[in-house]
């Protein structure tokens, strides 16, 4: 998906998430307890909603996104002093092997051509016995409203690549190396499947 519609969309994304307010709740509540003094990476950040409010709880915070646009609006307004935005592309991460305790990356890889690539480079720069938080737009055409909800989207020129169902999702973590410790579907516009993750036996990376 083009960088462009992703700098246009930035400024009415916050909006755009208020009618799923309930569902960020959850993750306000939950995503603090497993990265409390961890260093963390947040990958598609958008406007910074979600890293803004969790970040108090981790010992260092970046939050990325590929959009120079969503990036100008994380950049607005207040935000803990241990959190820092900065642009990078999910699939060609500047970070050093082994940089992070914690990898955060919301409602992002459907809409990834590869998103396998991400996951390769999230592999790579978690430290031995890091988490992957990886909850996921679901059931795209699973009732009325979230097919209403994902034509608007596509209409506005927001393609999902992948339209997988909440059990296929976790199916394909774990197919590419990732074993899920922790899951919970919830309803929304477009259901959601949270998902934390450790590296599998067999599938991730070998790491020295």
């Amino acid at each position: 998906m083009k960088k462009k519609i992703w700098d246009l969309y930035a400024p009415i994304y916050e909006k755009a998430m208020r009618a799923d307010a309930h569902i960020y709740e959850f993750m306000y509540g939950r995503i603090p307890q497993v990265i409390r003094g961890k260093e963390v990476l947040e990958i598609a950040t958008g406007p910074g909603l979600l890293a803004k409010h969790v970040a108090p709880a981790a010992k260092r915070m970046v939050a990325t996104d590929y959009s120079d646009g969503m990036i100008r609006e994380a950049m607005k307004g207040e935000r803990p002093a241990n959190l820092t935005f900065e642009v990078a592309d999910a699939t060609a991460l500047p970070y050093a092997d082994n940089s992070f305790d914690a990898v955060l990356i919301a409602n992002a890889l459907h809409v990834m051509p590869q998103p396998e690539k991400a996951l390769s480079e999230i592999d790579r720069v978690l430290r031995p016995g890091g988490v992957l938080i990886a909850p996921n737009f679901v059931e795209h055409k699973g009732g009325f409203i979230s097919r209403v909800w994902s034509g608007i989207l596509k209409i506005a020129g927001i393609r999902f690549e992948h339209q997988w169902s909440g059990q296929e999702y976790l199916h394909w973590l774990e197919a590419h190396g990732w074993r899920v410790t922790f899951s919970r579907q919830m309803a929304a516009r477009i259901s959601i499947m949270y998902a934390e993750c450790e590296r599998g036996e067999e599938g991730a990376h070998e790491k020295p």
